[in-house]
């Protein structure tokens, strides 16, 4: 096992632990409001310009663009979103298996690279019980630091 191997492993269950744990026992269209508003102001302390997004079933129940972004994130956010619906597993989790197989998302999942991109930042919206139902999302920084915006967003939340 290589040292870029071993460390995409640890990384995959870190991502999946934080699955598990971040599990919620209900989500409202309140909590979406709440949960929007905590990304948005966590974001805010950061001077982090992205966009937050949160979406339930097909509906945009929050979504906020903090100065400095453009509508390129809002194609991010669509694009990564829409790995979280089909994967049903975070975007970064999905980009990360990918590269721990030695290839990418792009070159290998035989998705369409402009509908869908499995870059961090968007998380799934889990439920205990029923499942995924939704996504929350950030777009503007580095893949990574999106993704641990989210997470801490929801830590917080939960």
């Amino acid at each position: 096992m290589t040292a870029d191997t071993a460390e995409a492993t640890a990384l995959i269950a870190e991502i999946e632990a934080q699955e598990r744990r971040l599990t919620l026992t209900r989500f409202t269209n309140d909590d979406a409001w709440r949960l929007g508003v905590l990304l948005v102001d966590l974001a805010r302390e950061r001077d982090a310009a992205v966009v937050a997004d949160i979406r339930r079933g097909g509906q945009q129940l929050f979504h906020y663009a903090l100065p400095g972004t453009s509508p390129d994130n809002d194609a991010w956010l669509d694009r990564k979103c829409r790995v979280v619906d089909r994967y049903l597993e975070s975007s970064y989790l999905v980009g990360t298996r990918f590269r721990a197989k030695g290839t990418t998302f792009e070159a290998s999942s035989r998705l369409d690279p402009d509908r869908y991109a499995a870059h961090g930042g968007a998380f799934p919206l889990r439920v205990e019980g029923v499942g995924v139902i939704g996504t929350v999302a950030v777009s503007g920084l580095p893949q990574a630091e999106d993704h641990a915006l989210v997470v801490e967003a929801l830590t917080r939340f939960t």
